[in-house]
């Protein structure tokens, strides 16, 4: 099943995979909240829903670093569990690490993203619906390391 993990950019360089949250994924609730989307319209409200979640991963995070980072796993079903009164309806617990041979792909702010980032951590709902806007950009697996790096 696919995952979406809110993360951050430091987490892209873990050698171990990134830890158990709560993810984004295509549940029974989610498809009740968009009867009419397909899957891969579905697909793209977790997205968008996990790079929400994201915000909240980067109070604390040093400057040149703060951009939102939506982390796509293949995981087995087996390592993900309902959550009771979730947030959004793509929520669901991630039981266990999801290890770098099950990681896709990442879709990342660009950096000029960190203005609106920092303006949506203190509170500026302009600035929230500016980062509701902006597209994600796609990084393959194998460029993960080298983006971690490159923000050091």
């Amino acid at each position: 099943m696919r995952i979406y993990l809110p993360a951050t950019l430091a987490e892209l360089d873990r050698t171990q995979g990134l830890t158990a949250r709560l993810v984004h994924t295509v549940t029974p609730a989610l498809r009740r909240a968009f009867p009419e989307e397909d899957d891969e319209g579905l697909e793209f409200v977790a997205q968008l829903l996990a790079a929400d979640d994201s915000l909240d991963r980067l109070n604390g995070i040093g400057a040149g670093r703060r951009r939102r980072v939506v982390v796509a796993a293949d995981v087995p079903e087996g390592v993900v569990d309902p959550v009771d009164d979730a947030h959004a309806p793509s929520v669901v617990q991630l039981t266990t690490t999801a290890e770098w041979d099950e990681i896709a792909c990442a879709h990342v702010d660009e950096p000029g993203a960190e203005a609106d980032v920092v303006a949506a951590l203190a509170g500026d709902g302009a600035a929230v619906e500016r980062l509701a806007e902006r597209d994600l950009l796609w990084y393959d697996v194998t460029e993960l390391g080298r983006l971690a790096a490159s923000v050091r």
